[in-house]
């Protein structure tokens, strides 16, 4: 039996390969690509049928980050040119939400730059999420606020959210070359904090910073063993004024084959297609739909995105459906360890696979080896969920290059390495965060 029919096998019965095995993923030739996409493929299908969860980020403060990420844009000596605010009022980030919501998104993932919340900043977080969830009972919320002190994943439990995110990013042993602030063991702790208080844990990776591939490998098992629910793929946006500007060095046929490999070492985990899905896959973005079954409606945190009407086209183009706001997202086996997790205050165990924000108990679509993932009860039908499919932001001028620049030369007139510029969300301009 070949190294793919194995990994079917592993991944139809929830198995994870091997390290070897998903580092053969890796290895992977563009020619065998496609076999890849395929079998990776057959296991998204299993557990979770042909429907993609849409989620939605309402930045509540942006920019000023005391933190050094060599990454991130908003970090401490940035000098990418940014929104740059402080907290939103709950009424803003609930109107905000409600575009996202009404373009079919069924979580909300707020985030704020920052070392980590204050027990105020929780405060305020609580207030909105209050806000939000009166106008939308239904909607899963998402935090995102930083390394978390002793209590606050319990008091945001109360207040509602349903899951926590925070993302190890890459491997314990290079991570020290990506951020001197905090530590590996820092994001770790906050992952389990969130998954101890009965709180979805959300945590995934960044890739194209110029990691190897045994260091892919190793950050996602590590997420593997830490119980993650939901694990966002991100592919680095090398941002000027950044240190890594310079690190454009993922193609189409790699970030698919690192997909695939997320896919079959988290056979029926929640996996998402985070940042940098329309710079780096391109024109391959409904490949990924084949192996993720989670992506972000419309813009990021501080670049565009693609339309959320473009967003829309493409999954009911490419045979795929949006989740309704009644479906569990992850299968029956993992929802029942939630719901137990969320009763009891949490389930703190590594590997403990608790289940999707909100405690669904529905079937799931991929319950079976042979279910179609189509719409059940009139949930989820079509692109839009029921929702109305307006896109998700406004067309609002902003400076900074266009999407629709190939590559080029930069203002200082030297050929850069990247195909598709980066897009500044609303840079310079009164845009509205998320608008």
């Amino acid at each position: 039996m070949d190294l793919l029919d194995t990994l079917t096998a592993k991944g139809l019965r929830g198995e994870a390969p091997t390290r070897e095995e998903a580092l053969a993923v890796l290895a992977t030739t563009d020619d065998e690509l496609l076999d890849v996409v395929a079998a990776a493929g057959r296991v998204r299908r299993r557990w979770f049928g042909r429907r993609v969860k849409l989620n939605y980020l309402v930045n509540l403060k942006s920019g000023l980050c005391p933190e050094d990420c060599s990454y991130c844009s908003q970090r401490l000596g940035s000098k990418a040119e940014i929104l740059k605010y402080t907290w939103l009022k709950p009424d803003q980030a609930a109107e905000a939400a409600k575009a996202g919501v009404a373009g079919g998104a069924k979580r909300v993932c707020l985030v704020a730059s920052g070392r980590g919340p204050t027990d105020r900043d929780i405060d305020r977080v609580t207030d909105t999420i209050s806000a939000i969830k009166e106008a939308d009972p239904a909607v899963e919320i998402c935090a995102c606020l930083g390394l978390l002190s002793d209590n606050q994943a319990e008091r945001l439990k109360a207040a509602g959210a349903d899951a926590y995110n925070h993302n190890l990013n890459t491997s314990e042993g290079t991570y020290g070359d990506i951020a001197t602030t905090h530590t590996y063991a820092d994001r770790v702790d906050t992952v389990q904090k969130a998954h101890g208080a009965g709180l979805s844990a959300c945590s995934g990776l960044i890739a194209g910073m110029g990691e190897s591939d045994e260091d892919l490998v190793d950050v996602v098992f590590a997420l593997r063993e830490l119980g993650s629910d939901s694990v966002p793929v991100n592919f680095l946006i090398p941002f000027e004024g950044t240190p890594l500007a310079k690190e454009w060095n993922l193609t189409p046929q790699r970030c698919l084959r690192i997909l695939a490999m997320v896919r079959f070492v988290n056979p029926d985990t929640e996996v998402r297609i985070a940042g940098g899905r329309e710079v780096h896959l391109r024109t391959m973005q409904p490949l990924g739909l084949h192996l993720a079954n989670s992506i972000f409606l419309g813009d990021y945190l501080t670049s565009e995105g693609q339309a959320g009407q473009a967003d829309l086209d493409m999954i009911k183009d490419a045979g795929f459906e949006v989740e309704g706001a009644g479906e569990a997202t992850l299968p029956r086996h993992r929802a029942d360890v939630a719901a137990a997790a969320a009763a009891g205050g949490g389930c703190g165990t590594a590997g403990g696979g608790c289940g999707p924000c909100g405690g669904h108990g529905e079937e799931p679509a991929g319950g079976r080896a042979d279910a179609p993932g189509d719409a059940r009860d009139g949930h989820g039908c079509g692109p839009c969920g029921g929702h109305r499919a307006a896109p998700v932001r406004d067309e609002a001028p902003a400076e900074g290059p266009s999407g629709d620049e190939a590559a080029g030369e930069n203002p200082n007139g030297e050929l850069r390495s990247g195909l598709v510029r980066v897009r500044r969300r609303g840079a310079g301009t009164e845009l509205a965060p998320n608008a």
